[in-house]
């Protein structure tokens, strides 16, 4: 029955973001779609790989090492997207393949220190609080140039573009305007050409306004109650 219901709710996210695409004469190869498994069973993360996904994302460090370990498969692409502590950086630095909430030169320094004591480059993007919400993370976008130029000169670390958290809506239309000034943002900074700083990457959007994000530029969709259904927390401790 689960099962069912994600190969539904998949076919519905992906006629979606076609529409998405195609509304804003965009390519296909040009978003990815991130099944956010945050609280979910390994069972249904399996299922979803069964279907195509490759790219899963988790906000809780001991969740994802647990669910890393248990998926252990080359194929899939595992993304940090919570708030990130400077002291557990060290248990995913060689299993995550993008960090998506870098908010703070400190963490920057710790994970810059953690990939090189791994022979590493890990990619990171920075985040922005693009909406100035107070229980939101991320620097503010008047402070991103700065943020950017001060953590480029960090060895083993490679910048590859943004993040966003929107405030929580069921009406995307809402948040077209945050997704607007995040795009706008990167485009500024790439026409610096800062060393060591891409701006290839825009991650935003999330279940309730995906699609505006990617008619405003998206290159990562993070949706997880539209493939998984709503989270129930009361199963985990």
């Amino acid at each position: 029955m689960v099962k069912s219901m994600i190969k539904e709710n998949l076919e519905k996210v992906e006629k979606k973001i076609q529409a998405a695409l195609q509304k804003a004469n965009r390519e296909e190869k040009e978003i990815i779609l991130i099944a956010v498994s945050k609280t979910k069973p390994i069972s249904l993360l399996q299922e979803a790989y069964k279907l195509g996904i490759r790219d899963f994302g988790e906000n809780k460090v001991q969740e994802f090492v647990e669910k890393y370990e248990q998926m252990s498969n080359p194929e899939i692409r595992w993304h940090f997207i919570g708030h990130l502590q400077t002291n557990k950086v060290k248990y995913i630095i060689d299993k995550v393949y993008l960090i998506h909430s870098v908010d703070s030169y400190k963490l920057a320094c710790e994970i810059s220190k953690e990939a090189v004591k791994h022979k590493k480059e890990v990619p990171i993007l920075i985040q922005v609080n693009v909406s100035m919400e107070e229980s939101k993370f991320g620097v503010s976008p008047e402070e991103a140039e700065e943020f950017l130029r001060k953590i480029a000169k960090l060895p083993g670390i490679t910048v590859q573009g943004l993040m966003t958290i929107a405030p929580y809506t069921e009406n995307g239309e809402s948040n077209r305007h945050y997704f607007q000034k995040l795009n706008q943002l990167s485009v500024d900074i790439k026409r610096k050409n800062i060393d060591n700083i891409s701006m290839g990457i825009l991650s935003m959007g999330m279940t309730g306004d995906y699609e505006t994000a990617i008619e405003e530029g998206a290159t990562y969709v993070r949706v997880g109650t539209g493939i998984f259904g709503i989270r129930d927390y009361s199963e985990r401790k």
